[in-house]
């Protein structure tokens, strides 16, 4: 498999498990987390959505101009995806505070993945 098709595939799942996700917490956690808990779980779906469109970019652009640059890209929004808004649906679940230090090592990583994104389009497109 290419990583062309790993992005678009990574893409794919994370909008998909957003759509559930999403659904699960307007739906089946709305009774069961505090407003501001809520608040946590809706920023995770939303940040997973939004670089499941940034991995489903990469995939596209990576199937015309492959690049190390968007292989990188690539793989720090997936990463990003998992410690940002996993550590945010971990801590919206179990109401452990000390999670919340974990999360910014996902924002790193998903401004590292813009970063990449922006040098490869400036480089080769």
């Amino acid at each position: 498999m290419s990583f062309a098709q790993l992005a678009l595939l990574s893409g794919a799942i994370y909008g998909f498990l957003g759509v559930a996700l999403g659904a699960f917490g307007a739906h089946g956690l709305r009774e069961r987390l505090t407003p501001e808990l809520l608040a946590v779980w809706k920023t995770a779906v939303e940040y997973q959505f939004y670089h499941a469109l940034a991995l489903l970019l990469v995939g596209l652009l990576a199937s015309q101009r492959p690049s190390i640059a968007l292989t990188n890209a690539g793989i720090c929004f997936a990463l990003g995806v998992l410690v940002f808004s996993g550590s945010l649906y971990t801590l919206a679940l179990s109401g452990l505070r000390w999670l919340g230090a974990i999360t910014p090592v996902g924002g790193l990583l998903l401004l590292a993945g813009w970063a990449l994104l922006f040098w490869a389009v400036l480089k080769r497109y």
